[in-house]
């Protein structure tokens, strides 16, 4: 059996997708962090491989699409993953690009148009009616992460900072923050984060909950902050428009990540801010790992593609 592979890498976890033409089946499985900056080029294209191959048993790869982690951001990097790939899936047609793109194939099912993450990190990525491509954001969290989860986190905990040494009003986040980490004293606070947060980007994302629940109780900073990242995301959005042509006509723009489950704080803001500068924003179509396998068979094998991107959308029906 023929399947052509998708592979949405992650720092903490990678997605895998196979879909068999002939029998319009997909498989998916899962798998640790795809980072080559944290693991190395030759433990990601192993371990893709040994779980690729897993999925799929004896079964034939048409064609593979690869999203990892760092991509296009370093050429010693990128130089080394490539040789890495070529040499675990040898004689494989292999794409192999930054895990936006992959995102924005799922999202868009290969449709001109925005994808906006804002899950621990932020990135946007676009493509056009003419097939040009942009990026903005994902930079770092030490410099950028601009209205993600990460962020919003970082902020909350510069709040309570302020808040406590009198440099904002108290409000119910200052409250909220003190009774869920179980402070004795203001000051307590550094060695918490510092034993358990400090360094760990997922932790620090986590703290998004907070202000979640301080802006549900009534916190005007909190809520100030949920607004503050709307127009972050919405410069990362405007960035990418800018960058491409969609013919005068509304632009889609689809989004995923942690920060959109924020509700009522983050969505209606965020959907009206995108139709003031027109554009229409929608939720994703398919999974980004799906969004992978549609990537290959757009770069192996055109006359499959319309066929694979239907089992897809039969199987999203169910």
């Amino acid at each position: 059996m023929r399947y052509y592979i998708g592979v949405d890498g992650g720092g903490t976890k990678t997605a895998i997708c196979a879909a068999n033409v002939g029998q319009s089946l997909l498989r998916y499985t899962k798998t640790s962090g795809t980072s080559w900056r944290e693991h190395g080029a030759l433990e990601v294209a192993r371990r893709i491989k040994e779980v690729v191959y897993g999925l799929i048993g004896g079964g034939e790869i048409a064609g593979i699409a690869m999203g990892l982690p760092c991509y296009g951001e370093s050429a010693e990097g990128d130089n080394a993953l490539k040789q890495a790939i070529q040499k675990e899936f040898s004689d494989i047609s292999a794409y192999l690009t930054n895990d936006v793109e992959i995102g924005w194939a799922g999202s868009m099912a290969l449709k001109p148009g925005i994808n906006i993450v804002a899950g621990t990190g932020s990135i946007c990525f676009g493509k056009d009616i003419h097939g040009k491509a942009a990026r903005s954001g994902g930079w770092s969290e030490f410099f950028g992460d601009e209205g993600s989860c990460y962020w919003v986190g970082r902020k909350t905990l510069e709040l309570f900072s302020k808040q406590a040494d009198g440099r904002m009003p108290k409000d119910e986040l200052y409250d909220i923050v003190y009774r869920e980490f179980g402070i004795q004293d203001d000051f307590g606070f550094i060695d918490i984060i510092h034993d358990k947060y400090m360094g760990n980007r997922k932790q620090v994302a986590s703290l998004q909950f907070l202000a979640e629940k301080a802006a549900l109780s009534g916190s005007t900073s909190a809520v100030a902050l949920y607004n503050e990242a709307v127009q972050e995301l919405c410069q990362l959005v405007t960035a990418v428009r800018n960058q491409l042509d969609f013919a005068g006509n509304p632009f889609q723009v689809s989004y995923s990540g942690g920060l959109f489950k924020a509700g009522e704080f983050v969505l209606p803001q965020f959907s009206q801010e995108i139709e003031n500068m027109g554009g229409t924003l929608s939720p994703p179509r398919f999974k980004p790992e799906e969004g992978a396998v549609l990537l290959a068979c757009q770069h192996f094998c055109q006359n499959d593609l319309t066929h694979v991107q239907e089992v897809i959308q039969n199987s999203n029906n169910r």
